[in-house]
């Protein structure tokens, strides 16, 4: 089995289930007390998000660089960022070490493009929703149009991830509101949504929505799963 180097806390709440479903998948796979091989490393949220309200991804570009190297000299055999948003640093984290980068991007669109879709919502920090880095990965490398919710709904989402998920607090009124969304992104093409931020699933599930919902949080531990059992 090899190592899964995690690199968390953005935030911690949606780490938790990174090591959660992980740790599940393998049991799943190999039975009986089987568990993960895991390097946790989890970073201080608040001086992050301050970097990303002031726009200096110079500045994380550096602190998940050095997180990625620290996760390798302690043994992991290939990296997951627990986070959609910060795979904007996917080249810097990538750079900076001799193991691979699971992408969340690339796990995800799998799944969409082996359900047979072709065009979905995308739903995540404003930064995931407005950023290339993201949407043109799925557009260019995977052949999928991603839509994304107009205005006023962009900053509805963006502001429930920050203001309550982050914080682990899941309102039914924010769920209507990211319901209605999604069926403006049904009604504008989108025949399933991507739940871009691993702290919507905490909000969002299944049952909610008029159209599949892809859990990034799920897809990239499934992801890291495959990995880890394939050497």
């Amino acid at each position: 089995m090899r190592t899964i180097g995690l690199i968390g806390g953005m935030t911690w709440h949606s780490t938790v289930d990174y090591y959660r479903l992980i740790n599940e998948g393998i049991h799943e796979r190999l039975g009986g007390s089987h568990s993960a091989e895991m390097v946790l490393l989890s970073v201080d949220f608040d001086p992050v998000e301050a970097m990303q309200e002031r726009g200096d991804w110079a500045a994380m570009g550096r602190l998940m660089a050095a997180a990625a190297r620290r996760l390798e000299m302690a043994g992991a055999a290939g990296l997951v960022i627990c986070a959609n948003t910060m795979h904007r640093l996917a080249d810097e984290v990538t750079a900076a070490v001799r193991i691979p980068l699971l992408h969340i991007a690339d796990a995800t669109a799998t799944v969409v493009k082996k359900r047979g879709l072709r065009t979905v919502g995308l739903l995540g920090t404003r930064y995931t929703m407005e950023l290339d880095f993201y949407r043109g990965r799925l557009e260019k490398e995977h052949g999928l149009k991603a839509l994304i919710p107009d205005e006023p709904g962009r900053t509805t989402v963006h502001e429930v991830i920050y203001r309550e998920l982050a914080f682990g607090r899941v309102l039914e009124e924010s769920r209507r509101a990211y319901v209605a969304i999604i069926d403006d992104l049904r009604r504008r093409g989108a025949e399933g949504v991507i739940l871009g931020c691993t702290e919507i699933p905490l909000l969002i599930r299944p049952q909610d929505s008029p159209v599949p919902v892809f859990d990034t949080t799920a897809l990239h531990a499934a992801a890291a799963v495959d990995f880890a059992l394939s050497g």
